[in-house]
């Protein structure tokens, strides 16, 4: 027969080996929590390295997308958000990303009055000339009045945007452009007066990288702050652009804004670009 004694010390030794196999049981789940950790850091560690290889392979064809080969230079073109578009705006895509800078081409802008030439230097606005080829191309300025007139302090002709079309150009505010715009280029930062007459310059908003599809023409000497990219110069058709100064405006835009809808209509039927020259 068991005596008491026994009986607890059994009862002692069972407890003794529950409490050791719970602290075993206890030892092996950390020792395998440590192993799931380490595991998934090492996986995370392989994981951000593949992704940082890629992004920077990535990144090295970007570089290597934006290398101008020779004899262009590399444009950037911003593209407006579709919530900040208007009606005034016509979308037309993007021009390439690279545009040759050497040489020369030829502005044919024909009117209901007479064919107005400018010549441009690529090696000065190798982008906006860019710009003016891809939206010849898609025919942007067919159709279009010139819809401004400047006779006081300024003398120029204001063409190029793409709303200004029909019975009622008249009501055109002069907003409308490409779904784009660009930097400026060769500013007359040195030149006095910035923009003599014969000059053809791009308009823009007065904000840097605001150049869109509209330009202007001078047919008397004019003193601008020299923030306007000057495209070229024009080489026949000042006296149509003077003839429409002669004429007057109608004042539409006002004292603060300057000048009016030309009186003498300027219809461009068609704007071109020739190939480059050169």
């Amino acid at each position: 027969m068991t005596s008491t004694r026994e009986r607890q010390r059994a009862a002692a030794r069972a407890r003794l080996e529950k409490e050791m196999a719970e602290r075993a049981a206890q030892a092996r789940k950390r020792r395998q929590l440590q192993a799931s950790i380490g595991a998934g850091a090492a996986l995370l560690l392989v994981v951000a390295g593949a992704v940082w290889l890629v992004t920077s392979l990535g990144d090295d064809d970007k570089d290597q997308g934006t290398t101008p080969t020779a004899g262009a230079a590399v444009c950037s073109w911003i593209e407006a958000p579709a919530e900040q578009r208007s009606p005034q705006t016509k979308d037309v895509g993007l021009p390439p990303v690279e545009a040759k800078n050497t040489g020369s081409q030829v502005m044919t802008i024909d009117t209901n009055l007479g064919p107005i030439v400018a010549q441009l230097d690529l090696a000065a606005v190798p982008c906006t000339a860019s710009s003016f080829t891809h939206l010849a191309e898609k025919k942007f300025f067919d159709n279009t009045k010139c819809h401004r007139l400047v006779t006081e302090g300024l003398q120029v002709l204001q063409c190029g945007d793409p709303s200004a079309t029909g019975a009622g150009y008249r009501e055109s505010d002069g907003t409308g452009g490409p779904a784009y715009r660009f930097a400026e280029e060769n500013l007359p930062t040195d030149k006095r007066p910035a923009y003599p007459e014969g000059v053809i310059a791009m308009a823009n908003s007065g904000q840097p990288g605001s150049t869109g599809s509209q330009f202007f023409i001078v047919y008397g000497d004019s003193e601008l702050d020299p923030a306007y990219t000057v495209l070229g110069t024009i080489t026949s058709g000042m006296d149509i652009v003077k003839q429409v100064g002669a004429a007057g405006h109608d004042n539409a835009f006002g004292q603060s804004a300057g000048g009016g809808h030309p009186k003498k209509e300027v219809l461009i039927k068609s704007l071109v670009m020739s190939a480059p020259q050169g």
